[in-house]
């Protein structure tokens, strides 16, 4: 019916062209025929392709419905949802980070938003005599019994996100953050860039396409490795076995973003889109695992080392215990990262449905480390939506000892959540290689706003363990933290999650929860 409507149109609005131009006016026939010849053009393509059957039943009119799918995310974002609806990051969660991060009022009028009687509702208890929780107490100590060269971290860090994912000048802002309030920066899987190197400390990230330590094979190369661990500014190395957002799956750089300046950096080319192995070829046991991490550690001069896994298979994990028992090899810290974790892209059944959450995980490697006499050995860092205060609170409620930020950290950046981080059109030049994109972003300007951010997020958390009744970072544990469990009774985390009992893991009797998992891990293989 449409495609008939198409005909009529044009042949009626060709043969009154005509007339008009025969009898009337020359000027309102070219008017016409300014709209007519486009029409018509793309109405007959619309009738003749074979793409879309919706345009060749509907020409010319059917682009209007391509049109607002085009733009539907940004009608629901400024137009129809709440403040507490959107995801990954809700509007109000958005805003607390664009308002410190600028240094603007962050209060909230008339009372929370929330609904804080629904069933898994958490929140923290205060106390009648608060204390003061000095900024000074933020700082944890990284660096086990075999580390020559501990590192004091601040509470909130940056977390790994890479040259390629982000622009050059994004990378200059975060670092240049980084160095002015004094905590560090994970560089990601994308090798070390000169952009990374504005005086900030680095975390510099190893992953499984050792990015930057490789040969022309791919193999991770040692002395590469050590000519980047060596340098000052890099003051850990994270072995990046797998993120939250897509477990066992390797990292993804389009082809679009690889540019010259990137496939030299990571050594790879630039026809064809970089995914990175989903495992190392390094090891493939618990055992050489460990192996791996020492010798990481000999050749950076002994420097903290760690991983950063998302967990999946809770035997897998444990089987690492094991292997630290035996071989006494630890790491210095352990990165947990969440199914809820981010990235520029990843298969949507990966996002979805693979890993667990943060918060489960973190307890539960916090209770395996207890469970083998190995807590006070290892750091455990937190990776995964944290954006404020409480955020911070909560993981180091759970079991964490410092926390990582990538996402908010890109809000510090001006990230407004347009959801083009894998198709290199980032509006706001940040998660983007096009020159002219990412010269909007002023890195001096927005270096700013990440130590602001840092800075007055880290007071919101003083603040908030300072009513507490909390002093220093010790005093945080899961009793602090409850979760309403009805409509009538809230319990503590402490009560919802007992903790093994230390070294019971290697004793007779062993908490079921553990129990079989436990008994299936083995220290020779995953």
């Amino acid at each position: 019916m449409m495609r008939i409507v198409f005909y009529v149109i044009v042949t009626i609005s060709s043969i009154l062209t005509y007339l008009i131009y025969q009898y009337e006016s020359q000027e309102l026939a070219e008017a016409i025929l300014f709209i007519l010849v486009p029409y018509t053009l793309i109405g007959t393509y619309d009738v003749l392709q074979k793409k879309h059957t919706l345009l060749r039943m509907y020409p010319v009119i059917g682009h209007i419905r391509y049109i607002l799918e085009y733009i539907r995310p940004e009608i629901r974002q400024y137009f129809i949802s709440s403040d507490n609806e959107e995801l990954p990051f809700n509007r109000e969660i958005r805003n607390i980070v664009y308002q410190r991060s600028k240094n603007e009022l962050d209060t909230l009028p008339f009372g929370t938003r929330m609904d804080v009687k629904s069933i898994g509702y958490h929140f923290c208890k205060h106390s009648m005599v608060p204390k003061i929780f000095s900024h000074e107490a933020t700082r944890v100590k990284i660096g086990g019994p075999s580390c020559k060269k501990p590192y004091s971290a601040s509470v909130l860090n940056i977390s790994a996100m890479s040259f390629g994912a982000l622009s050059s000048h994004a990378i200059k802002a975060l670092n240049q953050g980084a160095k002015k309030g004094n905590f560090y920066h994970n560089t990601g899987e994308g090798g070390l860039s000169p952009y990374h190197e504005q005086g900030g400390d680095l975390c510099f990230q190893l992953g499984t396409g050792y990015f930057g330590c490789r040969d022309k094979d791919g193999q991770f190369d040692q002395n590469l490795f050590k000519s980047v661990a060596h340098q000052d500014h890099v003051k850990m190395i994270e072995l990046k076995i797998s993120q939250g957002a897509k477990p066992s799956h390797g990292g993804i750089l389009p082809q679009a973003k690889i540019s010259e300046e990137i496939s030299r950096i990571r050594g790879i080319p630039m026809d064809q889109d970089c995914v990175s192995p989903p495992s190392h070829t390094e090891f493939d046991s618990p055992i050489t695992l460990l192996k791996f991490i020492q010798k990481l550690r000999k050749l950076s001069g002994g420097k903290p080392v760690g991983f950063k896994l998302c967990i999946g298979k809770k035997t897998e994990f444990m089987s690492i215990c094991k292997a630290m028992v035996k071989s006494k090899i630890y790491p210095d810290f352990i990165t947990v990262d969440g199914a809820e974790g981010g990235t520029g892209a990843a298969p949507l059944e990966f996002s979805n449905r693979l890993g667990i959450t943060i918060d489960e995980a973190i307890i539960f490697v916090e209770h395996c480390l207890i469970g083998v006499n190995l807590r006070d050995k290892i750091k455990i860092i937190a990776s995964g939506k944290v954006a404020t205060g409480f955020d911070i609170l909560e993981k180091l409620a759970i079991g964490a000892d410092i926390c990582n930020a990538a996402r908010p950290m890109m809000f510090a950046l001006g990230c407004i959540q347009s959801l083009s981080c894998h198709n290199n059109t980032c509006p706001t030049g940040i998660a983007t290689q096009s020159k002219l994109r990412e010269k909007s972003l002023v890195v001096s300007d927005k270096a700013n706003r990440v130590y602001s951010y840092h800075k007055n997020t880290i007071h919101s958390f003083c603040e908030l363990a300072g009513a507490m009744g909390l002093e220093k970072l010790d005093d945080i544990d899961s009793r602090v933290l409850l979760r309403r469990s009805d409509r009538r009774r809230s319990e503590s985390y402490e009560e919802l999650f007992p903790a093994l009992r230390p070294g019971e893991l290697l004793s007779k009797k062993i908490h079921e929860d553990f129990e079989r998992f436990w008994k299936a891990a083995s220290a020779e293989s995953f």
